[in-house]
C-alpha cells in the first residue's frame, strides 16, 4: 500500500512539474514510519524528489517550456538557504497549521483568477531572489522541494504560464532537495536505508514517467492549473490532519 501511495503521488505531482515531497511525507506519515524523527522522513522525501523532479524537468524542458532566465534568480537564492534549512531541526504543529492555511489560500486564488493563462511578464531579479530565498529556507526546514510554494507565486503574479511554472518548479525542487540532503549531511543526521529507498524509488520512477509525460505533452495550460489546485488542497489537508492526530 505504501508503494501504491508513492506511485500515485508521483503521477499526480509530476504532471505539474513537482517532485511530490509533501505527498511522500503524507504517505509515510500514515504508516509505522510516522513514529520516526522528522529528519528521517525528510531525507526520503528529498531523495524521491530528486528522481521525480528530474523526470518532470526533462519532459517539460524537452517540450520547450523552460526558460533559464526565469529559473536562475530563484535557484541562486534558494539553494544556500535550503541547505541551511536542512541543517536545522525545526518542528511544530502551529507551523503546520499556518502552512495549510497558506496552501488553501493559494488554491482559492488560483481557482478565482486567470493565473497561468494569457500574457506573462518576467519578475524583477530582486523580487525573484527574495522569493526564492524565502521558499528555499522553508523547503529545507519542512523537508520538501518548494515547488508547491513557487508554482502558485509564479502563476498568480503572471510571471509564467502554467507549463513554464511547472518547468521552473521542477528544476527548483531538484536543486533544493539536493541542498536539503547536503544540509542534513553537514549536520551529521543523514541516515538513509537503501533497502527501503530502492523500492520507494522504483514506485516513484514509474509514476514520475507517466505523470510528467502526460503533463508536458497532453494536458492544457488550464488542466495544469486545475491539477495544481488539487495538489495544494491535498497538501493542506495532510497538514491539517497532521496537527490533529
Amino acid at each position: 500500500m505504501v508503494l501504491v501511495g508513492l506511485f500515485a503521488i508521483a503521477v499526480l505531482y509530476s504532471s505539474v512539474g513537482h517532485g511530490g515531497g509533501s505527498g511522500y511525507l503524507a504517505v509515510l506519515s500514515m504508516t509505522s514510519f510516522a513514529s520516526t524523527q522528522a529528519i528521517w522522513l525528510k531525507q526520503y522525501a528529498w531523495s524521491l524528489n530528486l528522481i521525480v523532479a528530474s523526470l518532470a524537468f526533462w519532459h517539460y524542458s524537452k517540450e520547450g517550456h523552460h526558460d533559464m532566465r526565469l529559473s536562475l534568480p530563484f535557484i541562486v537564492a534558494s539553494v544556500p538557504l535550503a541547505t541551511l534549512g536542512g541543517y536545522l531541526l525545526v518542528e511544530g504543529r502551529l507551523y503546520d497549521l499556518l502552512l495549510s492555511v497558506a496552501l488553501v489560500a493559494a488554491a482559492w486564488r488560483l481557482l478565482s483568477s486567470d493565473a497561468g493563462i494569457g500574457e506573462v511578464a518576467r519578475p524583477d531579479t530582486s523580487r525573484a531572489v527574495a522569493v526564492g530565498g524565502s521558499i528555499g529556507l522553508a523547503s529545507g526546514v519542512i523537508g520538501i522541494g518548494g515547488g508547491i510554494f513557487l508554482s502558485p507565486i509564479l502563476m498568480l503574479n503572471k510571471w509564467a504560464s502554467a507549463k513554464e511554472a511547472a518547468a521552473t518548479a521542477s528544476l527548483f525542487i531538484w536543486m533544493n532537495s539536493l541542498a536539503g540532503l547536503a544540509g542534513a549531511g553537514l549536520s551529521g543526521r543523514l541516515e538513509i536505508d537503501l533497502g527501503l529507498l530502492f523500492p520507494f524509488s522504483l514506485a516513484v520512477l514509474l509514476g514520475g514517467l507517466i505523470g510528467s509525460r502526460h503533463g508536458s505533452q497532453v494536458s492544457s495550460q488550464t488542466s495544469i492549473r486545475g491539477l495544481l489546485v488539487v495538489i495544494l488542497i491535498v497538501a493542506a489537508v495532510r497538514r491539517i490532519i497532521g496537527t490533529t492526530v
